[in-house]
């Protein structure tokens, strides 16, 4: 199962007779698709075009003989690619053609519009070059910049982005969410946090860190809703020493798309209960003001639901925005650091959320909160949703309310109305 906005395009193949083939993608929603993400599957191929094999990979053109830049993803990590993917933008109700054909080569590398990095501190105080697997101990403590200048992890852990926003993760108890407002479409997150004495909160040319997290459920952190044996309710955030160990895994590194995945083994949420097994898999690509997530949870008990969010510490108003398939909880206004406009959006699938709720700054853990509860199911759920960060600064649709609100209603008519395929 891949991720629900993603645009699966499987269908049911015919036999296979030549080595090239055209295919045909429609935009049947009435706004224009900016980058799109294409998503090819190999397995799917193999049955469509003859020829092709785990050694071979594939060429697209488009109907100007254009040739696509594509990337192709290992997402088993099995030494073989399991999807091929590019970028393409349609006007509304556009209908493109491509075609496609073998090549023995993987071809080069275009244009980085995607990165995701984890880079640990060397003794001298410099940061290590990009490592693909990392892990830390249950309790792993955030760092005390009042005795060191560094962390162990650049900017405290995983960070990802593409030519349009940033973010990263504390890799330690807290397990929050950061966002970074960019200003460029270079990839800037091996080089921001380097050196101590370039404060990443104040704004550079690049862009910076805008976001406060305070005790909230930051940018899109986890939390469980669980109704106790005493029959009261509970919110508990995914962080601190019950969360276990934390295991962080690249899976892909761009140059379009960006994907990892962070795994917590044991989450040991409440006594009386066996410990959950959770996985979340992000995933960033070119042109988008968003992240991707798909969480998979084992174990989970009855009476609990998974929970993301983000913050509420300016006393801003949430809203609420329906299309027919997904929905959105949002808010806007003064609340970046920089103390411009920043919009906050999470669109989710309707048939997975149960709730939108909020906590206030009077509650135990999790503070000054707006709150997306997801539908769970007995043992194995798979809740996914897209966390937006609309910095001013970053564009200017994002400059008022109005136009903000504009550009969220059109994300949820392409959410709304997936790209079609056919095979001509």
């Amino acid at each position: 199962m891949r991720f629900y906005f993603f645009i699966l395009l499987s269908i049911c193949w015919a036999p296979a007779f030549c080595q090239e083939k055209n295919f045909m993608l429609y935009n049947p929603a009435p706004v224009a698709r900016m980058d799109e993400l294409v998503i090819l599957r190999k397995k799917d191929l193999i049955n469509k075009i003859k020829g092709l094999d785990d050694k071979k990979y594939v060429a697209i053109k488009d109907v100007n003989k254009q040739l696509q830049s594509l990337q192709f993803d290992d997402l088993d990590k099995d030494g073989s690619w399991d999807e091929v993917i590019f970028l393409h933008s349609f006007k509304a109700n556009e209908k493109a053609v491509f075609s496609i054909s073998i090549r023995d080569e993987k071809p080069k590398k275009g244009l980085r519009r995607a990165h995701v990095r984890q880079r640990r501190k060397n003794a001298d105080d410099t940061f290590g070059p990009n490592i693909p697997n990392d892990a830390i101990p249950a309790g792993q403590l955030n760092t005390n910049f009042s005795k060191v200048k560094l962390p162990p992890f650049l900017t405290e852990g995983p960070a990802w982005e593409n030519d349009m926003v940033g973010f990263r993760l504390y890799f330690d108890i807290r397990n929050g969410k950061d966002i970074w407002g960019k200003t460029t479409k270079a990839m800037m997150m091996d080089t921001v946090g380097v050196n101590p004495a370039v404060i990443y909160h104040n704004k550079a040319s690049w862009g910076m860190d805008i976001y406060k997290v305070g005790s909230s459920l930051s940018a899109g952190a986890l939390a469980l809703s669980l109704k106790l044996p005493d029959g009261k309710d509970s919110l508990i955030r995914l962080g601190g020493v019950n969360m276990g160990k934390v295991i962080y895994e690249q899976v892909a590194d761009g140059p379009l798309r960006a994907i990892f995945r962070m795994h917590y083994p044991e989450w040991n949420f409440a006594k009386g209960y066996g410990p959950i097994s959770l996985t979340e898999e992000i995933s960033i690509w070119g042109g988008q003001y968003y992240y991707q997530s798909r969480i998979v949870a084992e174990n989970m008990p009855e009476n609990a639901n998974l929970v993301t969010g983000f913050a509420n510490l300016y006393g801003l108003q949430a809203s609420e925005m329906n299309g027919k398939h997904a929905r959105a909880l949002y808010s806007y206004g003064l609340q970046s650091e920089n103390k411009d406009n920043l919009g906050l959006a999470i669109i989710v699938p309707d048939q997975l959320v149960k709730a939108f709720k909020q906590t206030t700054s009077s509650e135990k853990d999790i503070k000054d909160s707006y709150l997306v509860y997801f539908q769970s199911k007995k043992q194995k759920i798979e809740p996914t949703f897209r966390f937006y960060a609309c910095w001013q600064a970053s564009d200017y649709r994002f400059s008022d309310s109005a136009k903000f609100n504009l550009f969220l209603n059109e994300q949820l008519k392409l959410a709304d109305q997936p790209l079609n395929l056919s095979w001509k």
